[in-house]
């Protein structure tokens, strides 16, 4: 098992920038794909990024393409969210997501077994 625990929102403008960040206890680290997915109010939670085990592929949602960047760190057990160009609409918690089942990222949320506590980000225009 793995617990995730999300840190790094806050209250920004538009064009700033944020990184998240998720800490995995546990062991194995290294084997989970891991994603971050968001849910704004009023609204179902949606992927955002994934990464494969090795780190190598990464997948994004269309809506952030080009302006966050997802990464990992195993020697730390952390997954980050590097989010730029922060728009009024990216507004919502953001989850960080884990699983050991898969070799490459997946996008649907019933993918991942393992989910974090979740994190604010606001974005002011």
């Amino acid at each position: 098992q793995v617990q995730l625990v999300e840190s790094g929102g806050g209250l920004v403008q538009a064009g700033d920038s944020l990184r998240l960040s998720c800490a995995a206890s546990g062991r194995a680290f290294s084997r989970y794909v891991m994603g971050w997915f968001r849910q704004a109010p009023g609204k179902e939670r949606e992927f955002v990024a994934a990464i494969s085990r090795s780190g190598s592929t990464t997948y994004y949602a269309d809506s952030v393409k080009g302006r966050f960047t997802i990464s990992r760190d195993d020697a730390k057990n952390t997954v980050y969210l590097q989010m730029n160009s922060l728009k009024p609409e990216d507004t919502a918690v953001y989850y960080c997501a884990a699983d050991p089942r898969w070799a490459v990222p997946e996008k649907t949320m019933t993918a991942y077994g393992y989910w974090g506590q979740g994190t604010q980000v606001t974005v002011s225009s």
